[in-house]
């Protein structure tokens, strides 16, 4: 049997696709298993800010509609990249085990947030990275950072940032911390990941078919990590157009989620960890983005809304 793996053309998305495809064959040794590469708006559009132009859901818009139009039978993304809602005719059918969650600094002249100097210039597109830098740090000057993560490593390289900040995930998954003098994660005390932050999900066509063959590359504890962070941001109705994160980490049968909301120049800050049983993820995500709206999320998030 053949199977078409819709991908993006990034290294990154290429080695995410190449990932899942090895996966899959180990498990299924009779597939056919072929890449076919395309180009989202979200590779094309690199002069603004994602909060302006769409949010995330440029990076999946294209693969999404190649599986429709019957020319692919699945995509794998950064799961973090995958709005909440899907086509009809398509569904999340798996979510593979998770990298680690954690944003990281790098720079190539300091060794760690505290060591830059005044008004250092950091790169990073996102907002709530921005915001929770400026917690850490008032005197930043943060500046916007499109593109792949390669040409986001040669622009530090090029000395045009004094740091940047990437998630921790794709530098491992593409061993590039060799290439970067200092590479620090934050503690995820420090700045709490986006929602999915270093879990795969593989979108798929809604057939049994290949829904059975991709049921192989299910992680439990991705998923249940995944289902509370996304089940937060869909009750809250937060997107990435605004800074919100949210991590959910299983250590044994307890899992610790560590929540923030606020604005993009950390001018106002909702911040909450708790301390949950396993077994009782499922309503979790709800519960904890209903306790934040009754402390003022929303006003926050339609006040940060405002200042993109």
């Amino acid at each position: 049997m053949k199977l078409i793996i819709a991908t993006r053309k990034s290294q990154l998305a290429l080695w995410q696709s190449e990932h899942i495809k090895e996966c899959l064959l180990k498990n299924h040794p009779h597939l056919d298993i072929i890449l076919e590469g395309f180009k989202t708006k979200g590779d094309i559009l690199l002069d603004s800010p994602l909060a302006k132009i769409g949010g995330k859901g440029l990076f999946t818009k294209e693969l999404e509609e190649s599986m429709l139009r019957g020319q692919a039978h699945l995509a794998v993304h950064s799961l973090k990249d995958v709005p909440s809602f899907f086509p009809e005719g398509l569904t999340l059918a798996a979510i593979s085990k998770r990298e680690e969650t954690n944003d990281a600094f790098l720079s190539e002249y300091y060794k760690d947030l505290k060591a830059l100097p005044l008004g250092a210039k950091v790169g990073t597109t996102s907002l709530r990275r921005k915001m929770q830098l400026l917690i850490l740090r008032p005197d930043l000057n943060i500046i916007s950072l499109r593109g792949n993560i390669n040409s986001r490593l040669e622009k530090l390289k090029a000395k045009e940032f004094d740091a940047i900040i990437l998630a921790l995930a794709g530098i491992k998954r593409l061993n590039l911390d060799k290439q970067i003098k200092f590479v620090k994660a934050f503690e995820l005390d420090e700045m709490i990941p986006a929602a999915s932050q270093g879990a795969l999900g593989i979108e798929s066509i809604d057939n049994n078919q290949i829904l059975d063959l991709l049921h192989c590359i299910n992680n439990e504890n991705a998923f249940i990590e995944t289902y509370i962070e996304r089940d937060f941001i869909k009750t809250l109705e937060g997107g990435c157009q605004v800074p919100i994160g949210i991590n959910a980490k299983i250590i044994e049968e307890k899992i610790e989620i560590r929540a923030i909301v606020g604005l993009p120049d950390a001018s106002k800050i909702l911040k909450e960890k708790i301390i949950i049983s396993k077994q009782d993820y499922k309503n979790a995500g709800k519960t904890l983005a209903k306790e934040m709206i009754k402390n003022g999320a929303r006003d926050i998030l339609k006040e940060a809304e405002s200042m993109i």
